[in-house]
C-alpha cells in the first residue's frame, strides 16, 4: 500500500508538472486542468505494450514491424554510444489514434520575443502549457489572445516525464512518430532520452538546447555508421532545408529584436514600432517564399530538394508565425552550438560532456548562460 501511494503520489506529482500554473492554484478550472493531465497521461502509458509483444504479432503492416525494430536498434545505440540512459524508456510503443501526443499552447508579449511562463511543481517555471486535447489548448490560447498576447498553439510528438514514469514502463515510443524518416525519427528518441540525462529546473532554454545538441550530434553519429545511403541522403536533404529554415528565423528573430529594442529609447514610438514590426514579417514570409520555390525546384535535372508534402509543415509554422512561435523556436535553437562547442572541447567523449553540462545546469540561471554564450562561435 506504502508503494502504491507513493506511485500515486508520483502521477499527481506529473500531473502538476505537465500542468503547470501561472498563479496559486485553486478552483474548479484548476482542478479540471490537473485531471485532464493526469487522466490524459494514463491513458497514454496504458495504451502502451512492450515492442517485442508488437514485433511477435501477425496483424501489424510490415512498416510498421521495421520501424519497431528500428526503434530497437537506435535505443541499443543510444546506451551503447551516446551514453543516454538504459531504463524502460522507447521500449514500448503505443497507437494513440491521433496526430499529436499532446499540444502546446506558447504566447508572448506583441512587442517582446519574450515567452509568457507558467510554473510547474517539477519542472520549474517554462514558456509553454500542455494538453491532452487541442480544443481546450485553443481555448488557452483565446484567453490569453484576450489579455493582448500572441499565441500560437502546435502539436507535439512526443514529450519527456524525465525518467520518473520509469517505474510504469517509462516514456513510449507513438504512432505521432513512428512514421518519419529514419533520420527524424532515430533524433527524437535521441533528444527525449536526453532530457533524462540533465535537466535544469525552469531554464527552457538550457533544457531544450542542450536536447537539441544531443540528438545533433548523435544522429550524425547514427546515421554515419548505422544508416542506408538512402537513409543517409534523405537525412542530409531534411536537414539541408531545416539548416536553411533556421538560418532565416534566427537573422528574423534578430531582426525583430532590433525592432522591439527601440522601446527603450526616452519616448518610444509605438507606431513606427509596430510598422517595422510589419516589415520584418513582411519580408521574413517574402524570403521563405524564395527558400521554397527552391526547395521545390528540381536541381539540374533532377529531383526537387522537396516535396509539397515534405514542405507542409514548415507553410503552416510561417503562416501562423508571431513573437510567440519565434520565441518558442528561440529555445530549440539558440546555445545548441554553445553545447556543440562544449562536446567538442571534452572530446566528444559523452560522459565527460554530460559532466560538464551537469556542471553547468547547478549553477544559477544567469551563471550557466553566461558560460554557454562564451562558448559560442565568433
Amino acid at each position: 500500500m506504502r508503494l502504491l501511494t507513493a506511485r500515486l503520489a508520483a502521477m499527481i506529482l506529473l500531473a502538476l508538472a505537465l500542468a503547470g500554473c501561472a498563479s496559486p492554484v485553486s478552483g474548479p478550472g484548476a482542478v479540471r486542468y490537473y485531471w485532464q493531465s493526469l487522466r490524459g497521461h494514463m491513458q497514454l502509458m496504458q495504451a502502451a505494450e512492450p515492442i517485442d509483444a508488437w514485433v511477435a504479432r501477425d496483424d501489424i503492416p510490415p512498416a510498421l514491424r521495421d520501424r519497431l525494430l528500428l526503434a530497437q536498434r537506435a535505443r541499443a545505440f543510444a546506451v551503447a554510444e551516446l551514453g543516454l540512459p538504459d531504463n524502460a524508456s522507447y521500449r514500448r510503443y503505443a497507437d494513440l489514434k491521433r496526430a499529436a501526443a499532446v499540444w502546446n499552447v506558447v504566447a508572448a508579449p506583441p512587442d517582446e520575443l519574450k515567452l509568457y511562463t507558467w510554473c510547474f511543481p517539477v519542472t520549474g517555471c517554462i514558456g509553454y502549457r500542455g494538453y491532452f486535447s487541442e480544443a481546450d489548448a485553443q481555448a488557452e490560447a483565446a484567453q490569453l489572445a484576450a489579455q493582448g498576447l500572441e499565441v500560437d498553439v502546435y502539436g507535439v510528438p512526443a514529450y519527456s516525464t524525465l525518467g520518473y514514469m520509469n517505474w510504469a514502463g517509462g516514456d513510449p515510443v507513438l504512432n505521432t512518430f513512428i512514421a518519419w524518416p529514419e533520420g527524424d525519427f532515430v533524433r527524437l528518441l535521441f533528444h527525449e532520452l536526453a532530457h533524462q540525462v540533465v535537466y535544469a529546473e525552469g531554464d527552457t532554454l538550457f533544457n531544450e538546447s542542450f536536447a537539441t545538441a544531443v540528438e545533433r550530434i548523435g544522429i550524425a553519429q547514427w546515421l554515419a555508421t548505422h544508416a542506408s545511403e538512402q537513409a543517409r541522403a534523405a537525412a542530409a536533404t531534411s536537414e539541408a532545408r531545416r539548416s536553411a529554415f533556421r538560418a532565416l528565423t534566427r537573422a528574423t528573430r534578430a531582426r525583430l529584436g532590433e525592432v522591439y529594442d527601440q522601446k527603450k529609447a526616452v519616448t518610444p514610438d509605438a507606431k513606427a514600432i509596430e510598422a517595422m514590426k510589419s516589415i520584418a514579417m513582411q519580408s521574413f514570409r517574402a524570403e521563405y517564399a524564395m527558400l521554397r520555390e527552391r526547395w521545390l525546384r528540381p536541381q539540374d535535372g533532377t529531383v526537387p530538394l522537396a516535396t509539397t508534402a515534405q514542405v507542409a509543415g514548415y507553410d503552416r509554422w510561417v503562416a501562423r508565425a508571431n513573437n510567440a512561435s519565434f520565441a518558442a523556436q528561440a529555445a530549440y535553437d539558440d546555445l545548441v552550438p554553445a553545447f556543440e562547442a562544449l562536446h567538442a572541447h571534452e572530446g566528444g567523449d559523452w560522459q565527460r560532456f554530460y559532466d560538464a553540462v551537469r556542471q553547468l545546469a547547478r549553477q544559477p540561471q544567469p551563471a550557466r548562460h553566461a558560460a554557454l554564450r562564451a562558448l559560442l562561435p565568433r
